[in-house]
């Protein structure tokens, strides 16, 4: 866990046993900018060639989503929104999927190190388009752990530009971000999200260090030749 926490009376604590004080996550890293300053890396993340059936599994419902957005759904509370108001019985929600460059906070247990991760907006458009590809806009689970029936991904769609819907919704992200919109048939889950307890959402998928897939590719014909020529080229130099 990040050491910027939610409280339950919606303040942020900093670490496990701080005082529950600030107002957001940012006011809390603000607070607390030298520990961050520490974090010795900030990491890419890329769809490998050979694993991009695998990019985005599934869509995981959570109580505290990694990109720090939480999605807006349809019923009789969510009334403030600036289109006409949509019937609770749809049971709509609208959340981003990944938003570019946005970095998001990881622990490795087995180092004990802190890092960040990001995504460049192609690999958010690719992870997009490889999502609807693969027919796995009917993949959900429940905080990263079960699976779960009755949600299903109706909508999928990129902000290009100052007039995308997304802001119909209240959101003003990058353009670039991935949004979905979902229809939760799950009476459970539904039940979940009406009471607050999930409030957004989190990718799953296989993805890789953009450096340790640099470093593992095959050098292509092209760069062997150019390799060669070169010390061709130095050695009738010397």
């Amino acid at each position: 866990m990040p050491p910027c926490e939610e409280c339950e009376n919606g303040k942020v604590k900093w670490g496990k046993t701080g005082d529950c004080q600030y107002d957001s996550i940012a006011e809390c890293e603000e607070a607390n900018k030298d520990y961050y300053e520490k974090t010795t890396s900030i990491v890419e993340l890329v769809i490998s060639d050979d694993s991009q059936e695998l990019a985005i599994d599934a869509i995981s419902l959570v109580t505290s989503p990694a990109i720090e957005q939480d999605f807006v759904y349809f019923g009789k509370e969510k009334n403030n929104l600036t289109f006409a108001k949509v019937d609770e019985e749809k049971r709509m929600l609208v959340s981003p999927a990944l938003i570019p460059n946005k970095q998001i906070f990881r622990h490795d247990p087995n180092t004990d190190s802190d890092y960040y991760v990001y995504f460049s907006p192609d690999t958010v458009r690719k992870a997009s388009e490889l999502y609807l590809k693969h027919n796995n806009h009917h993949k959900a689970t429940y905080q990263h752990q079960d699976r779960v029936s009755g949600v299903l991904t109706v909508e999928s769609w990129i902000k290009e530009g100052d007039m995308d819907k997304s802001k119909l919704y209240g959101y003003d992200l990058p353009n670039g971000t991935w949004f979905v919109k979902m229809k939760i048939e799950n009476d459970e889950l539904w039940s979940k999200i009406k009471e607050g307890e999930l409030k957004g959402l989190s990718i799953e998928g296989y993805f890789t260090d953009k450096m340790e897939q640099m470093s593992e590719k095959a050098p292509t014909t092209e760069e062997i030749l150019s390799a060669l020529n070169e010390i061709i080229s130095e050695n009738q130099t010397k």
